[in-house]
């Protein structure tokens, strides 16, 4: 798999959801959301511990985003995100990019099996910012 044209490709993107966002502001799911917004992408929350966060609603799944989405950024455990590649894969997400420490063996063997396009080894947070 050719990461860094997938890279380019997801950024090119312009509609995300951030997996596992929070309201803590020193956590990657705050940092990673704001960032991507900062940086004019179309980003929306999935968490079901918000109904919203700085006044924007917050879904509980991929499932009820209003809109088709192009990239999910995932900011959750392995456990969890094994549960959401079904989830993407339902709705025709194409694009994963799985922040450290969400992710294992496993994750990444079902998420080629599925036919995802994805990045491990990497941070989008660090990637907009570099570009500030």
């Amino acid at each position: 798999m050719d990461f860094e044209k997938i890279k380019q490709e997801m950024l090119d993107k312009k509609k995300w959801a951030v997996v596992g966002v929070t309201e803590k502001k020193d956590r990657f799911g705050y940092k990673i959301w704001k960032t991507l917004k900062e940086h004019n992408y179309e980003t929306y929350g999935v968490s079901p511990n918000y109904e919203e966060l700085e006044g924007e609603k917050i879904y509980a799944t991929l499932s009820e985003l209003p809109e088709p989405i192009d990239v999910i950024d995932m900011v959750v455990s392995p456990k969890i995100t094994m549960n959401i590649l079904d989830e993407a894969k339902a709705n025709n997400i194409e694009y994963i990019f799985f922040q450290p420490g969400s992710y294992n063996e496993k994750v990444i063997e079902k998420a080629s099996a599925l036919g995802f396009k994805y990045l491990i080894d990497d941070c989008i947070y660090a990637i907009l910012k570099s570009k500030e």
